[in-house]
């Protein structure tokens, strides 16, 4: 591997900016803000707007309204009533 041509790796915390779910991983990015975790350690903070945490795939919180829509009209179109 050249010497030089690769940025810096290491261990950074991500935050979930919705839920504050925190976890340690490895990358190249970087930040100025600090946290504290776990172990006792210092590793930058990134803050990012989705994780796993709260992602609608993860939660089984996903929504389906226009399907949803499109199966009313369908239904309200050719007569299939609920009634």
């Amino acid at each position: 591997m050249k010497q030089g041509i690769h940025p810096d790796y290491h261990e950074v915390v991500f935050q979930d900016s919705s839920t504050g779910f925190q976890f340690l991983s490895g990358s190249t990015a970087t930040s100025d803000e600090t946290v504290e975790w776990e172990d006792g350690n210092t590793y930058p903070l990134i803050r990012v707007e989705i994780t796993s945490d709260s992602h609608p795939f993860y939660t089984g919180k996903q929504k389906f309204t226009q399907a949803d829509g499109a199966v009313d009209r369908f239904n309200k179109k050719y007569g299939l009533s609920n009634d």
